[in-house]
């Protein structure tokens, strides 16, 4: 059904419960070395071409009142849509705002880690956090920083904002940025992260459908931005095992195994950036609407 401008944020979800598979394929020895040769590195799933992909989708979600400015902008929003992943290489508390690895935090739907970022850390300490991923507490963050921008009528940084605020709302429909096994090297299928959300957008693009509804009010900005990481993170197993079975009877990942990929786990990639498209063009509509509703330039 489609949102009505100014309504509250609601987005169903349609993923399908995660399949538990591959039991005692690895012992704890060989998951344990994988993690020491792997763990210090963390990889990204979405690649430019799907975070472009995203804030251009993002932009026709908007209602009327805004539209006009965001459409004045979009490509600016398009080429800055991987600004987050830049700064990574200057800022070295950059990369933990990117993921949350909600599996070191017990079983779906991990209800022993608190929303409150001040109560989390008095329950595991800042480091932990850190190590584990901020990722929708800074949504929470951005979105707020938006809105100031909004009240101070600074345009350029507003537009700045924007993309990277999508940037990260986009993060957070990434299965892979959800979980410790973010690049399947926890199971034997090292560079899942690229094939996922690199190679598989490039080749498939054009085969992409944007369906994102109309962009509505998020009521609580970081309490959302955990809706989201939850709904990605329930597609992590069914994203592995498509993995596994599209490699299974050749020696390399040829264009036979990402036909087959695709085939598998292609509907849920598409489902997912739309959702981000929708939910990006949300948190851009709230951070307006939290500022008061000011009047927009034409550029």
């Amino acid at each position: 059904m489609k949102q009505k401008p100014g309504q509250p944020c609601a987005r169903s979800t349609s993923g399908q419960p995660p399949l538990r598979y591959l039991p005692g394929l690895l012992s704890f020895a060989g998951v344990l070395g994988l993690f020491l040769l792997t763990g210090s590195t963390r990889l990204y799933a979405w690649g430019p071409g799907a975070h472009r992909l995203v804030n251009n989708w993002a932009v026709s979600t908007l209602p009327p009142a805004v539209r006009p400015f965001f459409e004045a902008n979009r490509a600016f929003l398009v080429d800055h849509a991987s600004d987050p992943d830049d700064w990574i290489k200057k800022d070295p508390y950059e990369a933990s705002r990117h993921y949350i690895y909600l599996d070191k935090y017990g079983l779906f739907p991990y209800i022993e880690l608190p929303y409150s970022y001040k109560m989390a850390v008095e329950k595991y300490g800042g480091r932990r956090l850190s190590h584990n991923g901020i990722l929708p507490w800074r949504i929470g963050d951005y979105s707020l920083r938006l809105t100031n921008d909004f009240k101070a009528q600074k345009w350029d940084d507003v537009k700045l904002d924007a993309a990277a605020l999508a940037s990260y709302v986009a993060d957070a429909h990434d299965p892979l940025s959800t979980t410790q096994n973010f690049d399947g090297q926890l199971t034997e299928q090292q560079g899942l992260s690229v094939r996922w959300g690199t190679s598989l957008t490039d080749r498939y693009t054009n085969f992409f459908m944007f369906r994102a509804g109309e962009a509505g009010k998020v009521d609580d900005p970081t309490a959302y931005g955990f809706t989201m990481v939850l709904e990605a993170n329930t597609w992590v197993d069914r994203i592995l095992w498509a993995d596994w079975n599209a490699r299974a009877g050749l020696s390399d990942y040829t264009d036979e195994y990402f036909d087959r990929f695709y085939t598998q786990i292609g509907s849920t990639a598409v489902q997912e950036m739309n959702a981000a498209a929708h939910d990006a063009g949300s948190y851009w509509y709230t951070a307006w609407l939290n500022a008061g509703q000011p009047a927009l330039p034409s550029h």
